[in-house]
């Protein structure tokens, strides 16, 4: 066995245990926070959405509901499949496991204007829900009115310093881990690995949590990774030296205008192709875009622009999996 396959199968950590961790995670960031220059300067421009003119462009965002009641694709334990939601929410099918990501099924969050978009899975065509991954805990990421129709048994994996925020709402399984930990469910093994980010949820808690991406792999080794919310840098290399074989990279391409308010925490569409290409992943499905206007892009702007980042690579066209809202595919 390899040096770089020993560092990837470290020892899972057992679900649900209590752990102490330090105040803050500061030294975790790869860029500086914005000062109190960068803010006035964003309040000078006012570019925090897409004119109202490009708003109008969301009736043409790719979407395609399912019938009201219809089921997922079907997943069995020799299956991976994953259904987009909207922004940041998948339903991964695993190993015969249900995992939703960081899932938001609310009209609104915090700060926001209303979907752009409607959810692309009725929370009545879920199957169960075996677990939930969370990224971080930015209300575009963790949304407390969507966790609360989940029963309080189900397990929850999230970053170092988030299990208080859901043992507080009576979640019992909740496991949190460290940048490059496991644990294991069902036979599926769930890796956290970093992501180019920070956290906040209140005036005071900056930083307090951890925030990162996860590696899903299956019985059979087939592995998707879960980038959360990320700006482009060196973690994407190492992810993919740690994690070889990545058959699916969901990665996001929305909420990065003006570049240097967000180029730090948020990836653009070129960006997250190179990303692909640096974690060594033979597919890419693209997500964080056309949902939430969270930045000033014009809100189509990014699928074309992946389209076209994608193409100059050279690759196979039907390795990216640009799905519609609610569009699902199922890797053979």
């Amino acid at each position: 066995m390899t040096e770089q396959t020993e560092r990837s199968l470290v020892e899972p950590r057992p679900l649900g245990e209590y752990r102490l961790w330090p105040k803050s995670f500061t030294d975790r960031l790869t860029a500086p926070l914005p000062g109190v220059r960068a803010l006035a300067r964003l309040a000078r421009e006012g570019a925090v959405r897409p004119p109202v003119a490009a708003l109008r462009d969301a009736a043409r965002i790719p979407v395609d509901l399912p019938p009201p009641h219809a089921a997922l694709p079907e997943a069995g334990p020799g299956t991976l499949a994953v259904t987009w939601a909207g922004h940041a929410s998948w339903v991964i099918r695993a190993g015969g496991l249900t995992v939703l990501t960081d899932p938001v099924w609310s009209r609104r969050i915090l700060g926001t204007p209303t979907r752009l978009t409607p959810v692309g899975v009725p929370w009545s065509a879920l199957p169960r829900v075996d677990a939930v991954v969370i990224s971080h805990n930015h209300y575009d990421h963790l949304d407390a009115p969507t966790l609360r129709r989940l029963p309080r048994d189900t397990p929850i994996f999230v970053p170092a310093g988030l299990a208080s925020w859901f043992r507080r709402r009576r979640f019992t399984r909740v496991t949190e881990l460290d940048w490059w930990e496991a644990a294991e469910l069902g036979g599926v093994r769930f890796d956290f690995v970093p992501a180019h980010h920070w956290s906040k949820r209140t005036l005071s808690d900056t930083c307090r949590s951890l925030w990162g991406g996860w590696v899903l792999t299956d019985p059979d080794g087939r592995r998707v990774y879960f980038a959360g919310d990320t700006g482009y840098g060196h973690w994407f290399g190492e992810i993919g030296r740690r994690h070889p074989g990545i058959d699916l990279a969901l990665l996001p391409i929305g909420a990065y205008a003006p570049r240097w308010w967000l180029s730090d925490v948020h990836t653009d569409p070129e960006e997250a192709v190179q990303a692909c290409e640096d974690l060594g992943a033979r597919s890419m499905a693209p997500m964080h875009w056309g949902t939430f206007a969270l930045s000033a892009e014009p809100v189509l702007e990014p699928l074309t622009r992946v389209r076209e980042a994608w193409a100059r690579t050279g690759r196979p066209r039907d390795e990216l999996w640009d799905l519609p809202i609610g569009g699902s595919r199922v890797l053979a």
